[in-house]
């Protein structure tokens, strides 16, 4: 496995992931379903994203995940992850975590944080398996002030995993 740069091409491919319009509000927030492929590329239009797709051997995108940097605030947030739906449940997701992490940790701001859906139970053991804890309870209610749902926001603890 390993994690390249977002190419264009694969849009159509990532967009497709979803299976319902549950899934679509779960992985990015949005309520379109199925998810045009130009969503996807428009996504990389924001010059403080950087995205990437985990790729296994054969060339195929198994994965896909965003990091959002925010030089202002000294942070970066981990975004849009998603796998392959023939893929899930074999360990990608964390793979996928731990090399969007990797990049994230190098680019040398303070903090890596996320946010996951709060019904979305899978991913957050996943990432709590890649050293990433839940933030203070205030502290998560006030990044959900303006927010369209209760995310669980969640801090990359250095030195974990």
């Amino acid at each position: 496995m390993e994690l390249a740069p977002f190419d264009p091409a694969h849009a159509a491919t990532v967009a497709g992931w979803p299976a319902s319009a549950e899934e679509v509000v779960m992985w990015c927030g949005r309520r379109d379903f199925p998810v045009p492929a130009r969503t996807v590329t428009d996504w990389q239009e924001d010059q403080d994203v950087r995205a990437y797709v985990l790729v296994d051997g054969d060339g195929q995108a198994v994965g896909y995940g965003e990091l959002w940097l925010d030089a202002e605030e000294d942070e970066v947030e981990l975004a849009r992850v998603i796998v392959a739906p023939g893929h899930r449940g074999k360990g990608l997701g964390r793979t996928l975590a731990r090399g969007l992490l990797a990049h994230a940790l190098a680019t040398g701001h303070a903090d890596v944080f996320l946010r996951v859906h709060p019904d979305n139970d899978r991913a957050l053991r996943c990432y709590e398996g890649t050293g990433f804890a839940p933030v203070a309870a205030e502290l998560a209610a006030s990044w959900n002030a303006a927010q369209p749902v209760a995310y669980r926001w969640l801090r990359h603890e250095a030195g974990s995993r």
